[in-house]
C-alpha cells in the first residue's frame, strides 16, 4: 500500500485528495519498466492545471498526477537501472497519460529516467523540477546560438515563476546582465537577489506593440507568450535569439515576420516533456554546475503531499513565488 494524491472525474464532478493505494492500481510491470520509491515530487504550471481542473491537461481517469519525481528504485527490469539507484523524472506524458510522481511510488519506463546528479539531494532536484530544468534548456539554446557575456541585456520575463527565478540565477551566474519583468513589484529585492540588474514591469510587454521596436535585448527566456512574447521579438537586437517556453499570458502569436527577416531573430522553441534523453543529461549536468544552491534554497517552499490541492490553487492565481517542493514520504 502506497499514498497518493488521486484526481477522479465522472458524474459527480472533480476531486483531488490523498489516499491509499494499492500498488496493484499501478501501470503494469514489464520489460523496460522501473518500481521506484518517490521521495519528493513539486508543483509545476501544468500540475496547477490538472490539480485545479482548469485545463484538460489529464486525459486518463483517475489519473496520479505529478510530471516531476525524485526518489530510489526499487525494483528494476530496465537494464540501466537496479535497486538502489537514485534518479530524477520529468516530463514525458506522466500525470497526464501515465500515473505520475505525487505518490510514494510510481511505476516508470527506465528510459524516462536520469540519474541524480551527486550534486543535489532529491529535495533539491524537485526545488529545480521541470520548471528549472526547462530554464536550463533555453540557456543552452541561447548559447548554441552564440549568446556569450557581455554581449548585452537578457530579457526574462515571469521573473518570479519557477522558469524565470532559475533562469535568472542561471544566466547572471554565467555573467549576463539580466533585466527580469514582473507584475509583482513588491518581489524586486527577491529578483535582485537572485542575480537579476534590474526589473521592468511586466505591463511593458503585455499590451499590444508595433511590429519593430527600438532594440534593446541581447537575448530573451520567454515563459509567458503572446503579446509579451510578440514585444521581446520586436525588441531583440539585430542577429538575437528568443528562447519560449511557456504561455502563462497566452498560446497566441500576434505578431508579425518583420523581426526575423529584418533584424534576424531567431525564435527557438523549448520543449521539456519530450526533449531525448541526452539533452536531458546535459540539462541536469549543467545545473549541478551552473546553479548556486545557497539561491536554488531562496527559491523554495515545502509543503506536505496533503497540501497540494490548496497549493496548486495558489499557483494558478499568481500567488506562488520561485518553487514549491512537495515532500511525499
Amino acid at each position: 500500500m502506497f499514498k497518493a494524491l488521486l484526481l477522479e472525474k465522472d458524474e459527480a464532478g472533480f476531486r483531488a485528495g490523498v489516499t491509499t493505494l494499492d500498488e496493484s492500481r499501478l501501470p503494469p510491470a514489464g520489460p523496460g519498466m522501473v518500481l521506484v520509491q518517490l521521495s519528493h515530487s513539486t508543483l509545476n504550471f501544468k500540475d496547477g492545471l490538472a490539480l485545479t481542473n482548469k485545463s484538460p491537461v489529464v486525459r486518463l481517469w483517475p489519473m496520479v498526477p505529478g510530471i516531476d519525481g525524485a526518489g530510489t528504485v526499487l525494483a528494476s527490469e530496465h537494464p540501466d537501472w537496479q535497486a538502489g539507484d537514485t534518479f530524477v523524472h520529468n516530463g514525458w506524458g506522466v500525470g497526464e497519460t501515465h500515473w505520475g510522481c505525487l505518490a510514494e511510488r510510481a511505476r516508470l519506463k527506465g528510459d524516462w529516467l536520469v540519474r541524480l546528479p551527486a550534486a543535489f539531494t532529491p529535495r533539491q532536484a524537485m526545488a529545480i523540477g521541470t520548471a528549472g530544468y526547462t530554464a536550463m534548456l533555453c540557456v543552452l539554446a541561447l548559447e548554441r546560438h552564440g549568446l556569450a557575456p557581455g554581449a548585452g541585456e537578457v530579457l526574462v520575463t515571469g521573473a518570479t515563476g519557477g522558469v524565470g527565478s532559475v533562469a535568472i540565477a542561471l544566466l547572471a551566474r554565467l555573467g549576463h546582465l539580466v533585466i527580469a519583468a514582473t507584475g509583482k513589484p513588491a518581489e524586486a529585492d527577491y529578483l535582485l537577489k537572485l542575480g537579476a540588474a534590474g526589473v521592468i514591469d511586466r505591463a511593458e510587454l503585455a499590451a499590444p506593440g508595433k511590429p519593430l521596436q527600438k532594440e534593446r535585448w541581447a537575448a530573451v527566456v520567454d515563459a509567458v507568450g503572446s503579446h509579451t512574447l510578440v514585444n521581446a521579438l520586436a525588441q531583440t537586437r539585430y542577429g538575437g535569439v528568443v528562447a519560449a517556453c511557456g504561455l502563462a499570458q497566452g498560446h497566441d502569436l500576434p505578431g508579425t515576420v518583420m523581426p526575423f527577416i529584418l533584424r534576424g531573430v531567431t525564435l527557438a522553441g523549448i520543449d521539456s516533456v519530450m526533449a531525448p534523453r541526452p539533452l536531458r543529461e546535459q540539462s541536469w549536468a549543467r545545473l549541478a554546475r551552473d546553479l548556486d544552491p545557497a539561491l536554488l534554497e531562496t527559491m523554495v517552499q515545502e509543503i506536505a503531499l496533503e497540501d497540494a490541492p490548496a497549493a496548486a490553487q495558489r499557483l494558478m492565481a499568481g500567488q506562488v513565488r520561485g518553487r514549491v517542493v512537495v515532500r511525499v514520504s
